[in-house]
């Protein structure tokens, strides 16, 4: 069988079978992730599948817990012929959530297996500062 270049208005069975929303995913660069509840502590679970565990980076800073995930396409000049057709996701895709100010970095156990990454994070109570009322001088 051999591909060519068509008119955009001919019929083509590909096409329109892989136009079905079953096969179509707007959100390639969302993280599915699964956030569950425990007594002490939240486990976040993050699907990345095909990237390896040195394409993640996981940060606490402001309160935030950001995880990044970049895929290249190195692979792209290595091969002969041209993509018909690409789904797959390559670049760059990041989540960030809210965790507190008084979680840091070194409280946060991370394990990435089988295109999983799972984040132990624990309850921490915000640390409560107390202000003094500060006025402000009304000059004449």
């Amino acid at each position: 069988m051999m591909m060519i270049p068509r008119k955009r208005n001919d019929f083509d069975l590909w096409e329109d079978l892989f136009a079905d929303p079953f096969f179509t995913n707007h959100e390639t660069k969302v993280m599915r992730t699964d956030i569950k509840e425990n007594k002490d502590n939240y486990d976040i679970m993050i699907d990345l599948p095909g990237y390896e565990k040195e394409d993640i980076k996981v940060d606490v800073e402001n309160g935030y817990l950001n995880v990044t995930a970049t895929m290249n396409r190195q692979d792209e000049d290595k091969e002969d012929g041209r993509y018909v057709r690409r789904e797959r996701y390559f670049g760059e895709c990041s989540r960030s959530f809210y965790v507190g100010d008084a979680v840091t970095e070194e409280d946060i156990h991370a394990s990435f297996k089988n295109g999983t990454l799972k984040l132990n994070i624990p309850k921490k109570e915000e640390k409560q500062e107390i202000k003094s009322k500060k006025y402000i001088e009304i000059s004449d």
